[in-house]
């Protein structure tokens, strides 16, 4: 019987200016973190499960995971990435297509057109074990011997506990989509709240958009997904030269229809949940985030080009 069900809280990281160095006595583990959407992929006894940050199960959306995950032993919860490569560079907008298929024809369809892979950077549980108690150490260690046999769709993130080899991940790694490097203490268990540090190499990140607030094609705001969350914000007031680069584009995507009755929501700067007109995820926005008091406070910089 397995040690967890889902939903399960996950583990967070909060961010540093500068990467952290160990002191005397104490290593650091370094790992890549990638441009994707977070996923925890439970292999129960006979089904593969599979939940995103926010707890909702997206299982349907990823068949090809779900069935390279029916080879790992009974019990085992892993936590990572689900990232899609195009060419020698991770696509975080053909990541957040593959999440949001809403049909097993489109999500067959779409792991043919833009294979998953997983990059797994935890192990929760093992067979009727729950491993979250245990340090990262003997948590890493178990999942690289678990995941060896198996290779592709399903990896472990690299990890160095090196900081000169850390600090080359960090310079080289934007190159093929990673976004910085996470930093965790060996002996630290798995617990939910920012306890793991990350350091991203830019202020700015992409994002997919889902929806306008406002009117369609001359937006007030825009509804976002970032990497590594699956839970909608509202960007802060566009400028004039951003509405300008999105009305042509906004023409172009045919409206979606929402699978309820009610408009979907999103959270905005202030913690309230704004309605949102959902449009299809195929354009990709540059965006920074600053810290207010309270929130984290989204601006959309610019429409990335051929997006």
């Amino acid at each position: 019987m397995t040690a967890l069900l889902p939903p399960v809280p996950v583990a967070l990281a909060r961010p540093v200016p500068t990467l952290p160095v160990a002191v005397p006595g104490r290593q650091l583990a370094y790992e890549p973190k990638f441009d994707g959407h977070r996923l925890l992929i439970f292999r129960l006894a006979d089904e593969v499960r599979m939940q995103t940050r926010s707890g909702r199960i997206v299982t349907r959306a990823f068949p090809d995971l779900a069935a390279a995950a029916l080879r790992l032993p009974v019990g085992t919860v892993l936590d990572g990435e689900v990232v899609v490569w195009v060419g020698r560079h991770t696509d975080f907008a053909a990541v957040q297509k593959r999440a949001t298929a809403a049909s097993e024809a489109r999500a067959a369809r779409l792991a043919r057109e833009l294979p998953a892979s997983y990059a797994a950077f935890d192990l929760l549980a093992s067979g009727p074990d729950d491993l979250r108690p245990r340090p990262y150490a003997e948590r890493r260690a178990r999942l690289v011997a678990l995941l060896e046999p198996y290779g592709p769709p399903l990896q472990a993130v690299p990890m160095t506990m090196d900081p000169e080899l850390a600090a080359t991940w960090y310079e080289a790694f934007p190159a093929i989509g990673v976004e910085g490097l996470v930093i965790k203490s060996p002996d630290q268990p798995y617990r939910p709240g920012r306890h793991w540090r990350k350091l991203r190499h830019s202020e700015t990140r992409d994002a997919v958009v889902v929806g306008v607030v406002g009117p369609r094609f001359r937006p007030r705001a825009l509804a976002l997904v970032l990497p590594g969350d699956d839970t909608p914000v509202v960007s802060g007031p566009l400028s004039p030269a951003v509405r300008a680069q999105l009305a042509p584009a906004l023409r172009d995507l045919p409206p979606v229809e929402s699978p309820s009755p009610d408009p979907p929501t999103a959270l905005d700067t202030v913690g309230a949940w704004i309605a949102y007109q959902p449009i299809a995820p195929d354009l990709t926005v540059e965006v920074r985030q600053e810290s207010t008091v309270r929130h984290a406070a989204t601006s959309v910089i610019r429409l990335r080009a051929g997006e």
